[in-house]
């Protein structure tokens, strides 16, 4: 783990300690990245309660109760399966917050409409979605993995601390 990683995990963590609140990841291209990150921190278990690598289209719909049907019109990499992810996680843990990635890290799978480094991500927070969005990250395939990391706990930390959501 680097520097900037480190602080925001920190900055999570204080805040949702603060807030008596808890969250867990959904994770497909990162394959528990994110969850690693966070419960790198000592103390992680007092805010951290899971994460689930849902790899495959058939561990999305089972896992997170992604429509398959959602999977099929959008594909695996689009915003509106990553907001079933989240919600879906939600909706099977004792979560307060929940923070989803898909995408393509490479270096093959990519489309002209999805090339590689595209990444769709998703935050859930007491049942709805608060931001879902789509990044396009270049470099290698750890390069793809290591900016959505950020990306997404980045995000993450801006809602914690904006105190609004």
């Amino acid at each position: 783990m680097f520097a900037e990683e480190a602080e925001l995990i920190e900055r999570i963590a204080v805040a949702l300690i603060r807030r008596k609140e808890r969250m867990g990841v959904a994770e497909s291209c990162t394959g528990g990245l994110i969850g690693a990150a966070c419960t790198s921190l000592a103390g992680s278990s007092q805010w951290f309660e899971r994460g689930v690598v849902s790899y495959s289209d058939q561990s999305k719909t089972e896992l997170l109760g992604v429509p398959a049907a959602v999977i099929s019109l959008n594909g695996s990499v689009s915003e509106a399966v990553a907001g079933h992810m989240a919600r879906g996680l939600l909706a099977h843990a004792p979560l307060d917050w929940a923070l989803a990635v898909t995408g393509i890290a490479g270096p093959s799978g990519g489309s002209e409409g999805k090339p590689v480094g595209t990444v769709c991500l998703a935050i859930a927070h007491d049942g709805r979605l608060v931001r879902v969005w789509r990044e396009q990250f270049g470099g290698n395939r750890h390069a793809v993995r290591v900016a959505t990391v950020m990306a997404g706990l980045g995000a993450l930390c801006e809602l914690l601390e904006d105190g609004d959501a």
